[in-house]
Parts: C-alpha cells; structure tokens; sequence
C-alpha cells in the first residue's frame, strides 16, 4: 500500500503530522477521523520530477539520520528479518518524520514487487547513486545483510570525518567573525568620537591618525557598498567555477597550494578510497567502482584522473599503477592498493589506506588549526595596537607642545 503524509487536528487544536499507509488519500483520511483526527492535508510520499522539486525543494535525510538509519537495518537485517519489516521497522521506529516517511514509501514500493535498490532510485535526493548501487550488488549476491553492514560503515566513517572537520572549523570560523566586527565596531562607532577631540587642533595630525580617520570615514560612508561589492564579487566566483573549464583551472590551482594541496589530497583520497573498498567488496565489479568512486571526488584534476587510471584499467592495467601516473594520490595509498591488488585483498588494503588518510588528515588539519588561531590573534592584536597608536600619537606631540 502507498505511504501517505498527514497533516491533522487533535481534538485540542494541536497540529499531528505523521505517515499513514492505506490504498488512497481517502481512506487515510477515514482512519484520521476514526482516530479522533481532522485531516488537513493528505499526500501521497514520492519523489517525482517536476518543476517543484527542485534542489532545495527536494526532500532529504541528514547525513547523520542516513547513518542511524543504515545501521538499524543492517542490525535487523542480520538478524534474518525480511527487507520489508526492515524498513518497516525501521520506519516506525525513527524520531525523524523525513526518515519515517521516506522508509514507508520505500517499504510500500518493495511490498509492490519492486527491488530494494530501485524502490530507493524513487528518491535520489536521499539515497546517492553509490548507496543504491551497493544494495542492488547485495541484492545479486544474496548478501544484503553484509552490505547493508558495510553501507553503514561507510557512511558513519563520512559522518564522523563530516562533523570532525565542521568542529575543526567552526572555532576558528566564530573567531574572525568576532575579530572582524571588533574592527568595525572601533572604525566606525569608537574611532569618530574620539578624533572629535582632535579637531580643534592648528596643527598636521600624525600620518597615521589621518590615515586611520580616512579608513574610519570610508567604512562610514562606504561601508554598505562594500558590504554588497563583497557579496557580488563572492556570487560572481562561486558562478564561474561552475564552468568546467574555470573549475578546472581553480582545483589545479587548489592542489599546487603547499598546504591546502595536501589537505584537498588527503580529503578526496580517503573518500575515494573508503567509497572504492565499499563497492569492490560488495561485489560491484572493479571498473564500475572506480567509475562510481570517481563521482566522490570534489577536486575535478583528481576525479578526471581516476577516470582515465579506470580507462587503463579497462586495457589491463593495475589499479595503483594506473592511479600514480596522475602523481595526485599519496604514495602510502598507492603502495597499499598494489599490495591488495598482489595478494588478492583490495578490498581491505583499500579500507586499510582509507583510515591512514582520514588519521593523518585530522592531525594535518588540528595542526593547520593550531598555527591559524593564534595568529588571528596576533592579527587582531596588531590591529588593535595601530588604532591605539593612531589616536595616542597626537596625545603625545599635544603634550610635548604644552611642555
């Protein structure tokens, strides 16, 4: 039967909102009433395209929602239950409404007869192309169990490397915000008032007082304009790297940076890497891994460079051999990779070179932090000091007069 999405009155007035299963509207609709529920609104959960569903119309899980969700079915899973009490139970058990009602949708179009990994291809904005290529490799192989297992791994480990680095970042990030409204605090309200004192002066202020007026009087008037050039310029950026041949130039450049290169590195290899060990140890076969892999990459040089080592592969090549002919790939997963691909466990050096990457890329990333906090402080500090200076310079030479 199809899920359906309710919006509803209790008899106190207080708006329910929930998933309801039934073979129409109108029927849910008579089980709402039967509850002691006034349906308001009732709609049939599905992801059709259409020019209201659009990108940021679309319905989506959390990452961290996907994983708890992925892990409760291979826990089920595991234990022998059918795929359709699975996500049944699954469905009823989730806090989240988005959750519930995906997974009943998605139970309602396996009970139909549909495969697991095409009743998910309903809702792309939910499940990736990886995700449900996995489970129709599972589903092949007889082994869903094992690869609902390794999915929920996988998108754990993603999840944690997530949040590690927003935590990494937001410290920081909440640190030259602040630093940078204190500057414009003291240029635009602290600065003024006191310069007024200065005024009555017959004598050439100090160059960097005047200096400092002047930057006071620019924000002042032209502060607003600024502030709207600066979102412009930020909005033009992010409109040209969608070209392919700008977005290309600028991750080329992004990997020729000497610190951010080894960061953008780390980053998309240890995703490339955990992705490839997922679906070659699913069952999918090497090449349409690697083609898929290559779809995690966010940097385009490195993602154009497995397609062409999946193109050499294709004409028999080795996976690492082909990989390091790009030069962008760390040599301790390259070596890894070989050494899976000689002995016949690809699959766990590959698991093996993702969790090197994502160590060496946290403690590459805590260091990074570590020497950026406290020059933004210095930063700050020497910003301070010269509005300090700017205005105790004229104290000083007004005092050397009176002398």
């Amino acid at each position: 039967m199809p899920a359906f999405e309710y919006v509803a009155l209790d008899q106190t007035g207080r708006t329910r909102k929930g998933v309801e299963e039934g073979d129409s509207s109108r029927q849910v609709r008579t089980r709402l009433r039967e509850k002691g529920l006034m349906p308001m609104a009732v709609t049939e959960v599905a992801e059709k395209p259409s020019l209201l569903r659009m990108p940021m119309f679309q319905r989506r899980i959390k990452p961290l929602e996907l994983s708890l969700a992925t892990r409760q079915m291979a826990t089920l899973a595991r234990a022998g239950m059918p795929i359709e009490e699975v996500l049944g139970t699954v469905a009823r058990q989730s806090e989240s409404p988005r959750v519930k009602a995906t997974l009943a949708a998605v139970r309602t179009r396996v009970m139909e007869g549909l495969p697991l990994a095409h009743a998910m291809g309903e809702f792309p904005s939910v499940f990736p192309m990886i995700y449900r290529t996995t489970i129709a490799a599972g589903e092949q192989a007889g082994r869903m169990e094992l690869v609902l297992e390794r999915l929920a791994d996988n998108v754990e480990a993603q999840n944690a490397m997530r949040q590690k680095i927003t935590l990494a970042m937001f410290y920081p990030a909440i640190l030259t915000l602040v630093a940078m409204l204190v500057v414009v605090a003291l240029l635009t309200y602290v600065v003024p008032e006191v310069v007024q004192v200065f005024a009555g002066m017959n004598q050439q202020l100090p160059w960097l007082t005047r200096a400092l007026i002047a930057t006071s009087d620019t924000v002042r008037e032209w502060g607003w304009l600024m502030l709207l050039g600066l979102i412009a310029l930020i909005t033009g950026v992010r409109q040209i790297l969608k070209r392919p041949a700008a977005r290309l130039r600028w991750d080329g450049m992004l990997l020729k940076l000497p610190l951010i290169g080894r960061l953008v590195r780390g980053l998309n290899t240890a995703r490339f890497a955990r992705t490839l060990n997922i679906l070659a140890g699913s069952g999918v076969p090497l090449l349409d891994a690697l083609n898929m892999s290559a779809s995690v990459i966010s940097n385009t040089p490195m993602r154009e460079a497995v397609a062409e080592a999946a193109r050499r592969v294709r004409e028999g090549s080795g996976v690492g051999h082909a990989l390091e002919r790009s030069g962008y790939f760390p040599p301790m997963t390259l070596s890894l990779i070989k050494s899976g691909e000689s002995s016949g466990t690809l699959d766990k050096m590959l698991e093996r070179a993702a969790e090197t990457q994502e160590r060496e890329l946290e403690a590459r990333i805590a260091m990074v932090m570590g020497v950026f906090e406290p020059l933004l402080i210095l930063a700050m500090g020497g910003v301070v000091l010269i509005i300090v200076l700017a205005i105790l310079l004229p104290i000083f030479e007004l005092n050397q007069l009176v002398n």
